[in-house]
Formats: C-alpha cells, structure tokens, sequence
C-alpha cells in the first residue's frame, strides 16, 4: 500500500513546479502575491489528496477483493499514511524545486525510487542489511510507512505501539518541506 502509493506521489509532486517552469507559466507564479511558501502549499495540497486516495483504493481492494480483514484502527492507519504521504511530498517538491524540466524531474524521482524501495524492508529485512546500508534507511520514510502499515492493519496495534515509525516521517516531512520552500525561493533569485 505504501509502496503503490509513494510512487504516484512522488512523482506528481516532482513534476509540479517543474512542469511550471517548462510550460512557461511559472513567470506567471512570480508575479502573484502568494509568498513561495504558500506556492509550496498548494502544490502539495493536490498530491496529499491524491496519495491518500490511492491508499483508500488499496485498502478496499485489500479488504473487500482479497477478504484481508483490518485488524486495527482505520483512524491510526490513515494518520499513519497521511503523515508518510506528506514526507514523499516533501520530497518530490524539493526534487521539483531543484529540476530545470519535467525531464530532469522524472529522472531525478526514478534514480531516488529504487533506492528507496530496495531499502524499504519490503524485499529484505532492514535487520539483514549491512549496518551502512541499515543507517541510510533512516532517511527513507518508505521503511517507516510499510512497517506502520503491516502493524496497524495486519496486528491491529495503536498509535502509541507504532510511535517510532511516526517521529522519524515527521522528522523527514519538517526537513524536506521548508528545504523545498527554501530551494523554491532560491531558484526564484
């Protein structure tokens, strides 16, 4: 579910202002009053929506196709995945802040979506990995998410039980966001 999800997320956000740029109609952002944190703000707000939509999807096939009942609370599991849709979000627009065109944009993303699926645990066990490539997962809000998932839907555990899977996608929304805000207003100079 997170998987599925990160990828159209990421995505969409790292084509957000690149596409602007590429169209033209970015030269007509810089003449709105909006400050580039509230640009920033509204582009993310669409792939938020998008990504959450794209989990429920996953959720109704998971319970209603494949019979697979949720365990736990449907409230922790969607604060859980809105909390990791923001941190992808957070990390598309500072790869869209940074890219020229959509073409850099989507390279970018592909070149960061491997890694961060093969360092996600889905594959391999984050406890088998070698201890460098154990410390870069920390930094991959898909390793957080997908363990988040599998706890709450899958055991049926609480917020409280999955605390240290929340504060580390937090960590990566805070960084990433006002990175993106702060490379957005760069690229504006």
């Amino acid at each position: 579910m997170a998987a599925l999800s990160m990828l159209q997320t990421l995505l969409l956000s790292a084509l957000s202002v690149a596409r602007e740029r590429e169209q033209g109609s970015f030269d007509q952002l810089l003449v709105t009053p909006m400050s580039p944190l509230e640009i920033m703000a509204g582009k993310a707000l669409a792939p938020v929506l998008i990504g959450l939509a794209q989990s429920s999807i996953i959720l109704l096939v998971t319970a209603l196709w494949f019979k697979v009942p949720l365990a736990g609370s449907l409230p922790a599991l969607y604060a859980g995945l809105a909390l990791f849709t923001v941190a992808c979000v957070g990390i598309g627009l500072s790869i869209s802040a940074v890219s020229r065109n959509m073409q850099q944009a989507t390279l970018y993303t592909f070149v960061l979506i491997m890694p961060m699926m093969l360092l996600s645990g889905l594959a391999t066990p984050v406890d088998n990995m070698p201890p460098l490539l154990r410390a870069l997962t920390l930094a991959n809000p898909l390793r957080f998410a997908i363990d988040l998932a599998r706890r709450i839907y899958l055991e049926g555990v609480g917020l409280d039980a999955v605390a240290y899977d929340l504060w580390p996608m937090a960590l990566i929304a805070a960084l990433t966001l006002p990175l993106a805000a702060w490379l957005f207003r760069h690229r504006l100079a």
